[in-house]
């Protein structure tokens, strides 16, 4: 079982030539909505590698939820643990305005809504035993996600934080983790607010638990109590790298909830995250476990 706590986004894609100046109004060739949000996109990626997930998180009583919640419903996630905020609570879905240029450049901005309604009594302790993983981000309120963190670790379940978008957490909580994910540039926002160096090692000698940092085309690097080591990414023809971080740590979960050793969890995460920025969009762009399996194939073939 994996449980994901934290955002479900609609995101608003507008196509441009030219990314606007401030106070500049262009026209966009195109808008196109599609489900986000880090935590829905995790939970999507671990269901359709084929995991039993449960979502927890909230939503707005408006137009935009069911769009919001449509690739979660159709990757069979459980989302009865889904709150919507009533109509009159003034917090609408999560929504991200992205304009995306010519060059692939964007300009991104989030309004968190309704995700910042989701609480920690969401999820009730039996969902936190022993052989569940617990999945966090950082979308949702920073002090409910703590509380839930230092629950989770009391209760016996595993907790994978991936510290994104890096924001402060304090340090007893960080060591309450049972597996860290960051990209480049949350490690070394975390190595400054350490004092450390945001190398994987450097973190882990802080923080004692697991700690896997990704390197975009570089692959990942990770240390754990047995050890460190590094993954190369799989070369692929790269479209559109949105979403691949969270497609990683989805598919990470998935394979350690199958009690998959942690250098294949990470091999096989890194595989469909690559696979994942050959195609356009975030959750659309996910794959399947067949998918993963056939690359991984190929890999060990290579």
């Amino acid at each position: 079982m994996i449980v994901v706590f934290g955002s479900i986004n609609l995101d608003m894609i507008f196509a441009m030539q030219d990314l606007p100046a401030a106070g500049q109004t262009l026209l966009a060739r195109s808008l196109d909505l599609h489900p986000g949000g880090k935590g829905a996109n995790q939970a999507v990626a671990a269901a359709r590698d084929g995991a039993a997930v449960t979502m927890v998180g909230a939503v707005g009583d408006d137009g935009l939820k069911e769009t919001a919640l449509s690739g979660l419903r159709g990757a069979g996630v459980d989302l009865s643990r889904v709150a919507v905020a009533g109509k009159n609570s003034g917090h609408a879905t999560g929504t991200a305005a992205v304009c995306t240029d010519a060059a692939g450049r964007n300009q991104i901005v989030v309004a968190g809504g309704a995700n910042l309604r989701a609480r920690a009594e969401q999820v009730e302790d039996a969902l936190l035993s022993v052989g569940t993983t617990l999945i966090v981000q950082m979308e949702a309120d920073p002090g409910e996600t703590a509380s839930l963190i230092l629950r989770a670790r009391w209760l016996g379940a595993r907790v994978i934080l991936n510290l994104a978008p890096a924001a402060a957490l304090p340090l007893p909580v960080l060591k309450a983790v049972d597996i860290l994910v960051v990209n480049e540039d949350e490690a070394a926002w975390l190595g400054s607010h350490l004092r450390c160096a945001g190398d994987a090692p450097s973190l882990r000698s802080v923080l004692g638990g697991t700690v896997i940092r990704t390197l975009g085309g570089d692959g990942v690097e990770w240390a754990s109590f047995d050890g460190s080591g590094r993954q190369p990414a799989p070369a692929v023809a790269v479209r559109d790298t949105t979403g691949a971080g969270d497609c990683f740590v989805g598919v990470l979960a998935a394979e350690l909830d199958r009690r998959r050793p942690l250098a294949a969890a990470i091999r096989r995460a890194a595989c469909a995250a690559s696979l994942s920025c050959t195609r356009a969009g975030g959750q659309a762009s996910l794959p399947v476990a067949e998918e993963t399996d056939g690359a991984l194939g190929g890999l060990a073939l290579a």
